[in-house]
This record gives C-alpha cells, structure tokens and sequence, in this order.
C-alpha cells in the first residue's frame, strides 16, 4: 500500500523525516471498514506530528493525514471524519496519531466515522472539510453561538481554519472582519468578503464572536475588540500559548473565552449540508498529485499557503 508517512522523528527539520512509498496493510479492526481514499487535505498537524508532537518513535512508521474522502466497501462515495472516539473523552485521538491515517491508498476507520459525501461537492473538496473548516464551523456556530446578522473578527486569516472561519461566517450571515500581516492576504481575504485588516487596528465595530487561533500576538486586540456578553473562541496559539488576559475587561463586559476542538460527526453532516444549500466552497491553495506527496508537504512546509492543500489520489 502507498502512503506518506512518518519514518523518523525530525523537531528541527519535520520533512527530514517523511517517507513516500510502499507500507504492509494494516489489519482492520472489528466494526472498522476500508475506505479507498480518492483525495486527502494535509493539515499542520501534519508537520507537527513528522516533529514528534503527539507521536512517538515506538508508533512509527505511522501514515500521516487526518481528511479524506474516498469510497467504502459498499461503494458508496464518503467523506472520513478523523475523531476516533467522542469529541469529549480525554482518550480521543485523531487518525495518525494512535491509527494510520488518510494519506495513502486505504484508510481504516469506525463504520460511524463515515459521512455520505454530497454529489455537489468534489473528492477534492470534499475532503478539504474534515479538519481545518469542521473546526472553523464549531468554533462559530457551536462554541461562538454566532447568530444571524452577528458580527466576527477572524485573527490572522490565511492559514486553514481561520480562512475557512471567514468564508463560513460570511455564509452564515456574519459581518466579518478579519487580520493579516501579508498584504496580499488581505487582499485575498477581502476577496472572500471580509473587511481586511492590519493586526491590531480598530474595527469599526466591537464584535459578536473573535476566531483566536494566533494566541498570544492577537489575544489583547481579540479582546479589545469584543463586545459585551462576546465569545472569544481559541483552537490554536501559532504566535504562543501563554497570553495576557486583561480580567478587569473579562468580568466587566462579562466575555467569555472559550477553547474548542476539531468538530463531531453531527457537526461534519451540518457542515456538509451548508456548504451545499448555501453554495459554499472551501479555499484550496493548490492540488498535487499523489506521486507528488513530498512537494505537497514542502508547499505547506513553507507557510505561505492560502486555504487547503489537496493530493489527488487518482493521479
């Protein structure tokens, strides 16, 4: 079976350690099925994971990739969702982390981790969802209990979740705001529909809902930009976890600031039936082929990116 996969552990030079070629099959567990995958996304979990964050080198080889989408024993088109276990138990895991995951021939998952895939939406787009836009969705609709005719501000807009928290807030019926440094992100970004700013400048408005996945660079203008009752809602800390919280402002305007993770299956099939009722499409940077898995990593490696990396499993 081919597959991308971690061969060694490399925390200064994550690419150092990814491998492509030929793994044995791994055995399919019981109430598990093979799925033939047809497109998988990488995500910077990805990388983390060639560095040696949540995984070990005892676990390797371990076949890297957490979305997919593919077509199940019965023939029936899918797209994965890469939770294994419930979204609240503290053994959860995601694929590649204890399991092979999604960038290779096959993936194995849980019969219950398998979603219909919409006719409306291609392989690759598909499976441009599971991860990165799954976690924008909950961050807005299920933590930020973002409504209709709301407000958001998105920090540093660009990387996966918060390009797809842009777009998906839009669709939602949001005003959006949204930051970067590169200004031709902004650029892009108002493209999408937001109003495109620099960090750190004033918003016209104080907002409903603040997308916080840069952490402790953006955590004191997230907070200065919310109103009262606001939901700061926190899935990443790029720029460093250990930010300053201005508690006077916190208990004043009474904000609450939320963590959430990754989404339930539940919130996959919402996601899923957005995108088609709503015309919603996720943002791809660029499409490789799987003979290409190694530049497709060095592409996300470099940071630059703007949405989704794809690999077609086809080709």
């Amino acid at each position: 079976m081919r597959a991308a996969y971690a061969a060694r552990i490399s925390p200064d030079d994550p690419l150092a350690g990814l491998e492509v070629g030929d793994l044995p099959e791994p055995e399919t567990p019981d109430g598990w099925v093979g799925v033939e995958v047809r497109a998988s996304a990488l995500n910077h979990h990805d990388l983390w994971s060639l560095r040696g964050v949540g995984l070990a080198a005892d676990q390797l080889p371990m076949v890297l990739g957490c979305d997919a989408t593919g077509v199940d024993p019965d023939g029936n088109e899918v797209v994965v969702h890469a939770v294994i276990g419930g979204l609240d138990d503290d053994d959860r895991s995601l694929l590649s982390e204890r399991y092979p995951g999604t960038i290779a021939e096959r993936v194995r998952v849980p019969r219950s981790n398998l979603v219909p895939k919409p006719a409306e939406l291609s392989w690759v787009e598909a499976a441009s969802l599971p991860t990165a836009w799954l976690t924008a969705y909950r961050m807005l609709v299920t933590r930020g209990r973002l409504e209709k005719g709301g407000s958001v501000l998105v920090q540093g807009a660009g990387g996966g979740v918060a390009t797809a928290a842009v777009v998906l807030a839009g669709a939602l019926g949001a005003r959006v705001y949204a930051t970067s440094r590169d200004p031709a992100k902004r650029e892009r970004i108002a493209a999408l529909g937001a109003t495109a700013l620099e960090p750190g400048a004033r918003l016209p408005e104080r907002v409903d809902v603040v997308v916080e996945t840069v952490g402790r660079a953006t955590f004191d203008h997230s907070m200065k930009s919310a109103r009262r009752g606001a939901r700061i809602v926190v899935s990443g800390a790029t720029s460093g976890n250990l930010a300053s919280v201005d508690l006077r402002r916190l208990f004043f305007f009474q904000q609450e600031i939320v963590g959430s993770t990754m989404g339930t299956r539940e919130e996959l099939v919402a996601l899923l039936d957005l995108c088609v009722s709503r015309g919603v499409r996720p943002v791809v940077d660029s499409v490789h082929p799987f003979s290409d898995a190694r530049r497709a990593f060095a592409r996300l490696a470099e940071g630059e990116i703007f949405g989704k990396v794809v690999l077609d499993h086809r080709s």
